[in-house]
């Protein structure tokens, strides 16, 4: 097939394991790397509209199936991990940690503490609506920067997005570059110490030394349409499935953590078969034990192998 001309760095039949976080998967028919967004606006121009894409982040909320992905997976790198500061307003590139990005705006005396243990780029927090402590993206989301699939670079507002529970309406191959935050200000003193024992509760109740892909599961709670959470019917994820009697449940290589029932690990030797088909496993117990119906957080794509 014939790929356009590019400054970036564009490999065939790339291996995405060592991408994810769970480390599994088969290859992308091509990863492309771009330089800069006007490389990338002008590769997708330039792209066959048949061939798929797939924009990806860091991996941190990923399977990829052992058969691979039958596209061309974008990865963003340097040219796109800025962090500027201007009033109380926050600019990142969609490469940019959504922990770096905490950390530069709490010195800067800018609240956006949330993003401090959610593992991943500021690109994956606004395609899903990331949230943590009762804040989510959407709270302090102003705008983004993306470039359509024909190669168009757009600016996007809240209503674009139509922010939701984990989701956004973000059409298939658009691949978000930047995004524009309003910040509350705070003492940066104590902005530093909220986010120090953000991270002790979580290395307490978290297995964060083990491989795994954060939550599997959403809490099957009712929400709202700005993602906030009913009080209603609040069950916790981890409760039903340490109910249904799969804490520490295994298959192959995979396991439902031990210290923590709602996250997936692979503990050596996982495919993504393993890791998926004991998600599905969990599912399927849970439902029969009380009849609640997980939905997964971690996005899983691609093609099972043969």
């Amino acid at each position: 097939m014939h790929m356009p001309e590019t400054r970036g760095k564009l490999t065939e039949n790339r291996s995405l394991s060592d991408l994810t976080w769970l480390r599994v998967g088969g290859p992308a028919d091509w990863l492309f790397q771009p330089a800069d967004i006007d490389d990338l606006a002008g590769f997708l121009a330039d792209l066959d509209r048949d061939v798929s894409v797939f924009p990806m982040g860091v991996g941190s909320n990923l399977i990829v199936r052992d058969g691979g992905l039958r596209a061309v997976v974008i990865r963003l790198g340097r040219g796109f991990n800025q962090i500027d500061i201007d009033g109380s307003r926050v600019t990142a590139g969609a490469a940019a940690l959504d922990a770096h990005v905490a950390r530069k705006a709490a010195q800067a005396g800018l609240d956006l503490t949330f993003l401090r243990t959610i593992p991943g780029s500021i690109g994956g927090a606004v395609r899903m609506n990331a949230g943590c402590y009762g804040t989510y993206t959407a709270d302090r989301f102003v705008s983004a920067r993306a470039v359509t699939r024909d190669g168009q670079i757009v600016t996007l507002q809240a209503e674009d997005l139509n922010f939701g529970y984990r989701h956004t309406d973000l059409p298939d191959g658009w691949v978000l570059v930047e995004a524009t935050f309003e910040a509350p200000s705070g003492d940066p003193a104590e902005l530093e110490a909220r986010m120090d024992e953000q991270l002790a509760k979580r290395d307490a109740t978290q297995p964060t030394k083990d491989r795994t892909a954060g939550s599997t599961f959403r809490n099957p709670s009712g929400h709202s349409s700005t993602g906030r959470a009913d009080d209603v019917h609040d069950f916790k994820a981890w409760k039903v499935i340490d109910d249904a009697g799969m804490r520490g449940a295994r298959r192959g290589g995979a396991q439902m953590s031990e210290m923590h029932s709602n996250f997936l690990v692979n503990t050596g030797n996982a495919t993504a078969a393993d890791l998926e088909g004991l998600g599905e496993e969990v599912r399927k117990r849970v439902f029969q034990n009380s009849g609640i119906e997980l939905h997964w957080e971690i996005m899983r794509v691609g093609e099972t192998a043969p």
